[in-house]
């Protein structure tokens, strides 16, 4: 395969160039979730609808998406999807290209060694927000795509559409109302996903599993307004104190989930995949200390730390806002409090039955003098990849042929919600080739991507889809 060599070889050479381009994309702040970064995030996606179309792909072009009202708050303009094709090979393979150009606050700014938005090389590692999660491993693909439009002569080994969206960070609302009102449009034969990681440097890994989530807020609510402690302390509730009462309720002290019903229908994984698992080089003192920084791990006893994070559900709780947080002192009683709450499901959870048992069991444990509301924020489904397809067979081949070592299955103990609506909406498989490292620090101060895994994806995409057209 001249085509695939020349390929290879065309992005070894301008390797440099590609990271140079990489770093402009993440010096813009496409924040999804911040209000004030609106024209940052338009200013990503026309970033790279101009890269897909400089290199030659067609149709290239910005999609509008919008949210209709909700319990959640009215509807409001989305982040542009960006769509591209190239359909020049009647009887081929198309494969859809899925990434994101959206990433998370880089807050807290003080723990960053280099600024989030000043992309810097430090032992071999790219350091800033959204250098792993995605536009490093978007980038890849696009580049993937541009090594092979030079080596073919402005031709690909496959049909390629690709579909970007702004909004996974916040939960996708958008691509999600496109795949299913214009599944036409993205009509495919296999999705690729670099949005996962490898299970350790230098293994070659492909995810086959995610688990799904439900977001939520739990608003507690005592007093009509905020009252003076010394006046109202003692006989007015106080809703923060109500909140964690209720939140000290929703898991015990071995990280099970108190929620009647949650564990009905979790699927146990395969024999195989438990036997697969204990076979990773996984050591569970040197994560603890390394990734997680814990003086002990938690959570459900009778499971290994693989199981507890890839196949069982989970319930955490991240932020907490209300009350008095300013300088000083200040002497009140909050009326009302808010918990954000997710749950991550496995099969065979839906988010709906699980939201409906969530707030099902709020009801029953509010305390005393106050009320509660539980409000859905986003919702993903979990899903499981068959890996009996040619489309794995190839990329398991490909990863294997770059890294000189045997690729294994792995499932993700994230969730990637576009992955379960292109099994429902568009009925295709998707292959998971992810290219970062668990120490990444993904959502995280000091998110890294490592360069060298950054050429080698680029030459497994290049690989992968010679594999997939030949």
């Amino acid at each position: 395969m001249a085509g695939l060599t020349a390929a290879v070889a065309f992005a070894k050479d301008n390797g440099d160039r590609f990271v140079e381009e990489l770093k402009e994309l993440i010096r813009i702040p496409s924040v999804s979730t911040d209000p004030e970064r609106v024209g940052d995030t338009r200013r990503a996606a026309q970033f790279v609808a101009d890269e897909l179309a400089r290199i030659g792909m067609e149709n290239v072009r910005l999609i509008e998406t919008s949210t209709e009202p909700s319990a959640t708050g009215p509807g409001r303009q989305g982040h542009p999807l960006v769509y591209a094709d190239w359909l020049k090979l009647p009887g081929k393979p198309t494969v859809l290209c899925y990434g994101h150009y959206d990433v998370q606050p880089a807050e807290p700014l003080e723990e960053w060694l280099s600024p989030p938005f000043e992309p810097t090389v430090r032992d071999g590692n790219l350091y800033a927000r959204g250098a792993v999660d995605d536009k490093g491993q978007m980038w890849m693909h696009v580049k993937a795509l541009e090594a092979m439009m030079v080596a073919g002569g402005g031709t690909l080994p496959v049909n390629v559409r690709v579909i970007v969206e702004g909004e996974e960070e916040v939960g996708g609302e958008g691509i999600a109302a496109f795949v299913r009102e214009h599944g036409d449009q993205l009509k495919a034969d296999v999705a690729l996903v670099s949005d996962t990681e490898m299970f350790a440097p230098e293994l070659p890994t492909l995810c086959v599993g995610l688990r799904g989530m439900i977001y939520t807020e739990i608003e507690v609510k005592g007093s009509r307004t905020d009252l003076h402690s010394g006046m109202y302390g003692g006989a007015a509730p106080n809703a923060f104190v109500g909140l964690a009462q209720l939140i000290a309720k929703l898991k015990d002290e071995d990280g099970r989930i108190l929620i009647p019903g949650i564990y009905d229908k979790v699927q146990r994984p395969t024999d195989a995949e438990l036997k697969a698992w204990k076979a990773l080089p996984f050591d569970e003192e040197e994560y603890r200390e390394a990734e997680v920084g814990s003086v002990a791990l938690t959570g459900e006893a009778g499971f290994s730390v693989l199981e507890r994070t890839w196949a069982r559900p989970t319930l955490d709780v991240h932020g907490m806002p209300g009350g008095f947080i300013g300088a000083g002192a200040k002497t009140v009683i909050p009326a009302k409090a808010t918990a954000k709450v997710s749950l991550r499901l496995v099969p065979d959870m839906t988010p709906a039955e699980t939201f409906g048992l969530l707030r099902d069991y709020v009801a029953t444990i509010v305390p005393k003098g106050c009320t509660a509301e539980v409000r859905m924020i986003h919702s993903g489904d979990p899903i499981v990849v068959s890996t009996d397809n040619r489309f794995v067979a190839a990329a398991t081949e490909a990863m294997q042929t770059v890294f000189r070592k045997d690729t294994v299955f792995v499932r993700g103990g994230g969730s990637i919600p576009i992955v379960g609506d292109f099994v429902r909406e568009l009925g295709i498989p998707t292959v998971m080739m992810g290219f970062g490292l668990p120490d990444d620090n993904l959502h995280a101060p000091n998110e890294k991507f490592n360069l060298s895994n950054f050429h080698r994806g680029i030459e497994s995409i290049v690989r992968w889809m010679g594999l997939v057209g030949a």
